[in-house]
C-alpha cells in the first residue's frame, strides 16, 4: 500500500510539473510596454518561489522511496527508477524557470537602460530647442526693428549691422536638434510629440530665416543708395563751394560781368 501511494504521488508530482513547464514556460510575448515585462518579471519570481517549494516534497518523496527500498528491494527499485526521472525532470524545470526569470529581469535591465537614454535624448532635444527658440525669438525682434527706419544713414547701417550679427548664428544646435529628433523618431518613441515640436520649429526657422535674409538685402540695397546719394551730394555741395568762392573772388575783385560773361551768368 504505501509503494502504491508513492507511486501516485510521484505521478502527482510529474502532473504538477508537466502544468508548470505549460504555465510558466510555453506561455510567452512580446512585452510592448514596460508595466508589461514588470508584471512578467514579478509572474516569473512567483513561478521560481512555487517550484522551489516543491523541493522539499521530492525530498521526502526521495527520502521515503530509499526506506521503502531497503525494506522492500522489489518495490523500492521500481520506484527509485521512477525517482530518477522526476528528479531529473524536477530539477530541468527548476534550471529553466531559472534561466527564464534571468533572461526577464535582464530584459527589465535593458528596457531601464533603453528608457533611460530615451529621456536624457529627449532632455537634450529639448534643450537644443529652447536655445534656438531663443535665437529666433531675438531675430525676429531684430527683424521687426528694421520695419520703421528713420531715413539715416547712420541708422540704417547700424540696423543692418544689428540684424547680420544675429543671422551670423552657428546651425551646430539645429544639427543636434535634427539628429536627436531622427533618433528619437527611428526608435519609434514619442514620434507624434517629436514630429509636432519639429515641424513647427523648423517651420517658424524657414519662415524667420527668409525674412531676415529678404530684410538684410533691402536693408543693403537702401544703404548703397544712401552712400550713392550722400556721396553725389558732397559732390555736389564741394562744387557749389568752389563756384562760391570764385564768384566771391570776382566780387572782390570788382570784375565786370561782362568780361566774364558764362561765370557771371
Amino acid at each position: 500500500e504505501k509503494a502504491v501511494n508513492l507511486k501516485k504521488d510521484l505521478a502527482e508530482m510529474q502532473e504538477w510539473m508537466t502544468q508548470a513547464e505549460e504555465e510558466y514556460l510555453e506561455k510567452d510575448f512580446e512585452y510592448k510596454s514596460p508595466e508589461e515585462l514588470e508584471n512578467a518579471v514579478e509572474e516569473m519570481k512567483r513561478a521560481k518561489e512555487d517550484v522551489l517549494q516543491k523541493e522539499v516534497r521530492v525530498k521526502i518523496l526521495k527520502d521515503n522511496i530509499k526506506m521503502l527500498a531497503t525494506k522492500v528491494p522489489s518495490s523500492g527499485q521500481d520506484l527509485a527508477s521512477e525517482l530518477n526521472v522526476v528528479l531529473e525532470n524536477y530539477q530541468l524545470l527548476c534550471n529553466r524557470i531559472r534561466g527564464k526569470c534571468h533572461t526577464l529581469e535582464a530584459r527589465m535591465i535593458a528596457l531601464c537602460l533603453e528608457i533611460s537614454e530615451v529621456w536624457s535624448c529627449w532632455i537634450e532635444l529639448l534643450q537644443y530647442l529652447d536655445l534656438e527658440t531663443a535665437w529666433l525669438n531675438n531675430l525676429e525682434e531684430r527683424v521687426q526693428m528694421t520695419g520703421n527706419l528713420p531715413d539715416k544713414l547712420d541708422a540704417v547701417n547700424d540696423a543692418l549691422e544689428s540684424l547680420e550679427s544675429v543671422l551670423r548664428h552657428p546651425a551646430d544646435n539645429r544639427t543636434q536638434i535634427r539628429e536627436l529628433g531622427q533618433t528619437l523618431i527611428d526608435g519609434g518613441i514619442l514620434d507624434d510629440i517629436i514630429s509636432e515640436k519639429l515641424e513647427a520649429f523648423n517651420a517658424r526657422y524657414e519662415e524667420l530665416s527668409h525674412l531676415a535674409v529678404s530684410r538684410q538685402i533691402t536693408l543693403e540695397q537702401q544703404l548703397q543708395t544712401m552712400r550713392e546719394t550722400d556721396h553725389m551730394l558732397q559732390v555736389l555741395q564741394e562744387s557749389l563751394g568752389d563756384l562760391d568762392r570764385q564768384l566771391t573772388s570776382y566780387l572782390t575783385d570788382r570784375i565786370d560781368a561782362f568780361q566774364m560773361p558764362q561765370e557771371a551768368q
